[in-house]
């Protein structure tokens, strides 16, 4: 039997950023890390990440489990702060402002940087109510609006030609591909700017994610994406840009295009190509 032996992965020093090709590229930056590092007591789950992030692109965080991707991406939105026990140094900003601030209303935050999780968690209410509900609580009182912004909610996220005639039926009886575009539904009712997807489609089939993706792409006109997958084949379609981490570290960051076809890091190629990971 011939032995399988795994690569040895080292983590290099830092990374160089792929360099903008005119000043509009400068300027559509959204999002920016700057020596970021997390610890959860005394463990580093980040290590100095310095990233950018460009407005109505998508952004793959691809690497393997346990390497941060999912953490990081829960920093945009200040999830971590749930958390007991975290501690984060460095900086985040978002179009310019330090979200990490003292004096930034987190709920606002999490108005403008929706989130989809992994496993899709609609409310146990009806498909209406799973995106009025949080229309409601802004203050929105008028049935006219409230069905406006359902209805173009479910249209945006591919869903209203399935379930126009059902809107008041429990939202527990769609398909798994069905609730998840439901909940994408619900997080872009209130119009973020920026759009977290932790795994959006890996729970679901072929045909389920293949109708994410398409749904993905469309969204990118409007919001700026950030995902994190394990799906190589998946990054590789829907992203414009992909960052590749290791045991905490961003190991290169390019436009998709290179990362998969000519990484400058071996590390990259290793896990891209199947190596390890």
């Amino acid at each position: 039997m011939t032995e399988i032996t795994t690569p040895r992965i080292t983590v290099t020093a830092p990374i160089t950023l792929p360099a903008a090709t005119n000043a509009s590229a400068v300027e559509n930056m959204l999002i920016e890390t700057e020596k970021l590092s997390l610890y959860y007591g005394s463990a580093q789950a980040l290590k100095e990440i310095s990233l950018p992030i460009r407005e109505k692109l998508v952004t793959a965080f691809i690497g393997p489990s346990g390497c941060g991707k999912s953490t990081l991406l829960r920093c945009f939105n200040r999830m971590n702060d749930l958390i007991d026990n975290v501690r984060i140094e460095g900086r985040i900003k978002i179009a310019g402002h330090d979200i990490m601030s003292r004096d930034v209303d987190v709920i606002e935050l999490r108005k403008r940087v929706g989130m989809v999780f992994q496993r899709s968690n609609p409310f146990p209410k009806s498909i209406y109510e799973n995106i009025a509900y949080a229309l409601k609580l802004q203050g929105i009182k008028s049935r006219s609006e409230l069905e406006g912004i359902v209805e173009t909610s479910l249209r945006n996220a591919a869903l209203w030609d399935e379930v126009k005639d059902r809107l008041h039926g429990s939202a527990l009886g769609l398909s798994g591909g069905q609730q998840q575009r439901l909940c994408i539904a619900r997080a872009i009712a209130i119009r973020p700017e920026i759009i977290l997807m932790d795994e959006p489609a890996s729970a679901l089939d072929p045909i389920a994610t293949s109708k994410i993706e398409e749904l993905i792409l469309d969204l990118k006109k409007d919001f700026t994406i950030v995902i994190v997958t394990h799906n190589m084949q998946q990054a590789a379609r829907i992203s414009d840009y992909t960052a590749f981490f290791y045991i905490g570290s961003l190991i290169e960051y390019d436009r998709t295009a290179k990362i998969f076809t000519n990484p400058a890091q071996k590390q990259t190629e290793d896990y891209v190509t199947g190596r390890f990971g």
